[in-house]
């Protein structure tokens, strides 16, 4: 009963603490635990039996006895307080302002554990995101309302990857600006710090919306935070109309936390000690993005995680993968030859490119040139294995045409400047002008009206 405080508690593990339950308790009830002296410590109940409530403390649970501390169960989930004065603030990962102002002026608070969309209610993708980023915009195009995650691995610059992708997106051939939400689950101080001042020197910051759960954080509060911000996403999208770009980073952290977690509440394991359930705890997430029939507004996701060893079997990535609608994956080898961004482009894939490109969307020649980019870059991986065997001179000079067409898309395509912002008609140009160095009679993937069309015309330009 809210109100009531109730008196002892039954054991204290960690940030676990065991309480007689009352009889209306629910699982992710909000619980206000007071030691000795009076202080508040807030949680939520993560399990409930007949006689007992388990309870998570946001916190330290260090002065909490078993005698004199008392118990009070809110009878409210996790709320989180929503209004316009969001944007432009940066709170902790429990929805805590962190900058230095006051909680934002709205009555209106939000159950962060979100709703399931109806699946009647949601409206196909179809609207190409130009970021400005070659090999994402010309061969795995982000689309409004996608969920794309980018795979990276520890030390590579997805965070700086993802800044970019903030700074640069916009719907082409429209005026309609994008807001973002940006959670940050165990990041470093430096992290955080970083993403706060790329915002503020490019003038965004007025427009994003910051949750950051440090490194130093509780577990608890990880779990919580992409909760949070995907809160705040859902109300500036579906209430207010506007177009949210959420970036989650480290995905890893979060499901780390949940293992971490499952394991101090006795649960069995599954895949490397992570819980049987991460896989639909990950859905919950990535399934709050899209576009609904009742709203303008609309959700796009880029989660980011890092993969332990580089591993893309790893379960977080492979659980990840099949709910999402494609993938980025950044290449350490490219990274060690200082390519940025060293997107891998072979197993990167969007699957819903083929409905936001094309006449009308990006160019007519689009599809093309991505399939011919993709198919000749694959043989090009293929001939410097056989290189390396024996030897490049021993290559015949098809086979040495290719490796230097792989060698200038890397060099041209792939790589670019962290504040380059390239048109799409720049992106597919710079394709032409690769392909062109390639035999015509290999440009089996593109219509022939297009070869006359557009490569002559890019030939003669200076690209």
């Amino acid at each position: 009963m809210k109100g009531v405080e109730y008196k002892g508690v039954q054991s204290v593990d960690g940030p676990i603490v065991i309480v007689n339950r009352s009889e209306d308790v629910f699982f992710g009830e909000t619980v206000a635990v007071r030691d000795r002296f009076g202080q508040k410590r807030i949680g939520r109940i993560i399990d409930v039996s007949l006689d007992y409530a388990i309870v998570q403390i946001f916190g330290s649970t260090t002065g909490i006895d078993l005698k004199d501390s008392t118990v009070e169960f809110l009878e409210s989930p996790m709320e989180l307080r929503v209004g316009e004065g969001l944007l432009g603030r940066i709170f902790n990962g429990l929805g805590k302002p962190i900058d230095g102002y006051p909680d934002i002026i709205s009555s209106k608070k939000v159950n962060v554990n979100g709703y399931p969309i109806n699946p009647y209610a949601r409206i196909y993708p179809k609207d190409f995101i130009q970021t400005g980023i070659s090999s994402i915009d010309g061969m795995n195009t982000l689309i409004r309302g996608q969920k794309l995650p980018i795979f990276s691995g520890n030390g590579l610059p997805h965070n700086k990857l993802a800044a970019q992708i903030i700074r640069q997106a916009r719907i082409l051939n429209s005026d309609e600006d994008f807001v973002m939400v940006f959670a940050g689950m165990g990041i470093k101080y430096d992290v955080a710090q970083f993403f706060i001042h790329t915002f503020e020197e490019s003038g965004v910051l007025s427009k994003v919306v910051m949750f950051q759960s440090l490194a130093d954080a509780p577990s608890i509060e990880r779990i919580i935070t992409p909760r949070c911000a995907l809160t705040a996403a859902e109300y500036l999208a579906y209430e207010k109309e506007m177009h949210v770009l959420v970036v989650m980073t480290d995905m890893t952290n979060y499901c780390e936390a949940l293992r971490e977690i499952s394991t101090t509440r006795g649960e069995v394991p599954g895949r490397k000690g992570y819980p049987g359930y991460l896989y639909s705890d990950l859905a919950e997430l990535y399934e709050r993005a899209g576009k609904i029939k009742s709203s303008k507004g609309s959700i796009t996701q880029i989660p980011i995680l890092t993969m332990p060893n580089d591993d893309v079997s790893h379960p977080i990535p492979d659980l990840t993968g099949y709910i999402t609608e494609g993938q980025i994956v950044l290449d350490r080898e490219l990274a060690q030859k200082d390519t940025y961004p060293p997107v891998a482009v072979l197993p990167s894939l969007s699957r819903l490119m083929k409905d936001g490109i094309g006449p009308g969307m990006t160019r007519e020649d689009h599809k093309d040139i991505s399939s011919q980019l993709f198919a000749a870059y694959s043989k090009v991986k293929s001939i410097r294995n056989l290189a390396a065997i024996i030897g490049e001179e021993e290559l015949s000079d098809t086979d040495k045409q290719y490796l230097h067409f792989g060698n200038s898309f890397e060099k041209d395509f792939l790589t670019q400047g962290e504040f380059e912002d390239r048109s799409i008609q720049q992106t597919l140009d710079i394709g032409w002008k690769l392909l062109s160095l390639l035999p015509k009679e290999d440009l089996y993937r593109i219509n022939p009206e297009f070869i006359s069309k557009y490569m002559e015309a890019t030939s003669s330009r200076n690209i």
